[in-house]
């Protein structure tokens, strides 16, 4: 290939790994940058489900008014540390201003093209890789007490099926005879078909990181300064006291890309939505299908040997301890879900989603700056999205125009 160039990707979670596997395959040469190595921040720790629904944002229209009762009831997945409450406000601000039903419509159509297909996209990503083995195709189900507790997450529904999803009910003895691990005050799912789940997520993406290593990918475990410019065009990035020459840089750091970004001219409001996950290890049983138990808003989901139940919303920024009241509300709602359920042991985990202020990922070229890209700030569905994003950067790096309007994405949304 005559155009071949040398791709340097800052961070080596799902994102980055997508890109590089996606531009191996167009004949570049990649390599791979990350302070920790492929895999071990949050394309570790999450819930593993390809959750193609996952359209809808956070910021739905009445969360103004839910937030503070939220905030103070110990039963409630929203956590905050006080402490950082004043750093957070700006940031707060911009985001609760999204919370609006045209806001929500907006964000939905912006995420369904990146995670609507995230089966197949994972399914193109990991053919041949070696990575196949821990890709999981399963039904979706969101658990209710009873079918009014589903109707009152009406307007979510609504605007899934605008873009596209169908459900089936499953009420009382239906969905005891789909899944009989649940409790019997769990009397409603909807079920979502042509999902997936990954049985270990953290291994899932080392794996393909070892394909793009064996392809003759280069990984460097190094923290990365700057990106260096010459005449408005990437030449280089700074990682370890060191300039590694390449021609283009995508920044794919998830909440760590926040100030590479801005020393490219992207001020992105980016915060971490600290997201906690605790393992339930061998357990009596598993369930058949990754479900959202939506009492408790937190994912359980089959993996290899364990059950992963994550999806508590923490604010407290990068830098605080682990805070012990997440777990104990995980470890509370797994038992009031699944009660005939035991486990051998508990594994407790805590990491970042990269949490930008609209909800939307920016992906897409730094304008003035030939070369520079950047692919961060999923929210919940990077995990979703990942291949889909990297498969975009690996498109526009090739100058082939994708088939999916990426002007929403852009980080010219953000250029100061």
């Amino acid at each position: 290939m005559s155009d071949k160039k040398t791709i340097a990707i800052i961070g080596a979670g799902i994102v980055g790994v997508s890109a590089a596997v996606w531009l191996q395959r167009d004949g570049h040469d990649v390599i791979l940058i990350d302070k920790a190595g492929p895999a071990e921040g949050t394309s570790h720790g999450n819930g593993g489900v390809l959750a193609s629904c996952s359209i809808v944002p956070v910021t739905v229209p009445g969360l103004l008014g839910k937030a503070p009762r939220m905030l103070f009831s110990p039963s409630e997945p929203l956590f905050m540390k006080w402490g950082y409450f004043p750093k957070l406000v700006p940031w707060l601000t911009r985001y609760l201003s999204h919370a609006k039903a045209d806001e929500v419509d907006r964000i939905a159509a912006a995420l369904t093209p990146i995670i609507g297909d995230s089966l197949n996209d994972h399914k193109a990503l990991a053919e041949g890789t070696g990575a196949e083995k821990w890709l999981v195709p399963s039904d979706y189900l969101f658990l209710y007490r009873d079918r009014a507790h589903f109707e009152g997450d009406a307007f979510g529904w609504g605007i899934r099926r605008k873009h596209g999803f169908h459900w089936d009910e499953l009420e009382g003895q239906a969905l005891q005879d789909y899944d009989p691990v649940f409790s019997h005050d769990i009397s409603f799912a909807a079920r979502l078909a042509d999902h997936g789940h990954i049985t270990d997520p953290g291994r899932y993406v080392k794996d393909l990181a070892a394909h793009v290593e064996a392809n003759g990918g280069r990984i460097l475990r190094a923290e990365v300064e700057d990106v260096i410019r010459d005449a408005g065009k990437v030449t280089g990035v700074r990682a370890g006291g060191e300039t590694i020459a390449c021609d283009s840089a995508i920044v794919s750091a998830g909440v760590w890309s926040g100030p590479l970004a801005k020393r490219l001219g992207i001020s992105v409001p980016l915060e971490s939505e600290r997201g906690y996950h605790l393992e339930l290890v061998g357990p009596s049983a598993m369930p058949r299908s990754p479900v959202m138990v939506a009492s408790g808003k937190f994912v359980a989901t089959p993996m290899d040997g364990r059950i992963r139940l994550a999806g508590i919303v923490e604010f407290g920024g990068l830098d605080a301890p682990p805070s012990r009241a997440p777990f104990e509300l995980l470890r509370k709602n797994a038992r009031a879900a699944l009660p005939g359920v035991t486990w051998k042991e508990e594994i407790e985990w805590m990491g970042h989603r990269p949490a930008p202020a609209d909800s939307i990922p920016i992906i897409g070229e730094v304008p003035g700056i030939s070369g520079a890209y950047m692919g961060f700030g999923h929210h919940h569905i990077g995990l979703t999205g990942g291949p889909k994003t990297g498969r975009l950067l690996a498109q526009m790096i090739a100058g082939r125009t994708p088939n999916t309007d990426t002007s929403v994405y852009a980080p010219a949304r953000f250029a100061t």
